[in-house]
């Protein structure tokens, strides 16, 4: 027969712990793979070095990360996170409450402004896995969004998803990285082009009515 009671517990419950030891090793995980980016760059840098460089086993960073690519992006999940969470609940005109060409503007330049500090981390990831950047969730909500604003913006128009992924192709690291590096553009100029091209499609599509 289980007691009337509870016996008090001088710590925080099992699971508790578990979770917290999690976040922890994250934690740890994340800031090491940071360093070693920092010291010696992203081809590198190995799953073993992580592991040694965080003081984890190899068991937990494989069973946590699974890979490099996913490591990547871990690295990057919260502020992209956070940036999406802008786009659905955040101030205008990213956020709701303003027309959508503005918020389509907007979109854009929060895209280029983001890839500015994230984009060598996002275009490593992408290339570990594949270049497989169509098929991730963060492309999938960005494409929805895309195509929201641009309906609303315009109506149906007979090129309205190919507009959508010629929208979104600029707004990507390995476009963002050779303008920046190798074309020496600077983040204003980038974006300036992004804002001309949204203009265009923009007036082009609402001529073709």
């Amino acid at each position: 027969m289980a007691p009337p009671f509870e016996l008090p517990m001088s710590g925080p419950a099992p699971a508790d712990r578990e979770r917290a030891d999690a976040r922890r090793n994250r934690e740890r995980i994340l800031c090491a793979t940071a360093r070693l980016i920092d010291r010696v760059g992203i081809d590198c840098m190995s799953m073993d070095d992580v592991a040694a460089e965080a003081g984890v086993g190899k068991g937990t960073l494989y069973r946590r990360f699974g890979d490099r690519s996913s490591l990547l992006r871990a690295l990057i999940s919260e502020p992209e996170q956070a940036f999406q969470d802008e786009l659905i609940r955040g101030a205008a005109p990213l956020g709701p409450g303003a027309p959508p060409a503005e918020r389509l503007h907007a979109f854009g330049e929060g895209v280029l402004t983001f890839l500015d500090s994230h984009a060598v981390y996002i275009q490593a990831g992408e290339l570990l896995a594949g270049g497989k950047r169509y098929g991730h969730p963060v492309y999938a909500f960005y494409r929805t969004h895309v195509s929201l604003l641009l309906r609303q913006a315009l109506g149906e128009t007979e090129h309205h998803e190919y507009l959508v992924d010629a929208l979104l192709g600029p707004l990507s690291a390995q476009p963002f990285l050779y303008q920046r590096d190798a074309r020496g553009m600077s983040v204003d100029e980038i974006c300036a082009g992004w804002h001309a091209l949204c203009d265009a499609v923009l007036a082009g599509a609402a001529g073709a009515h």
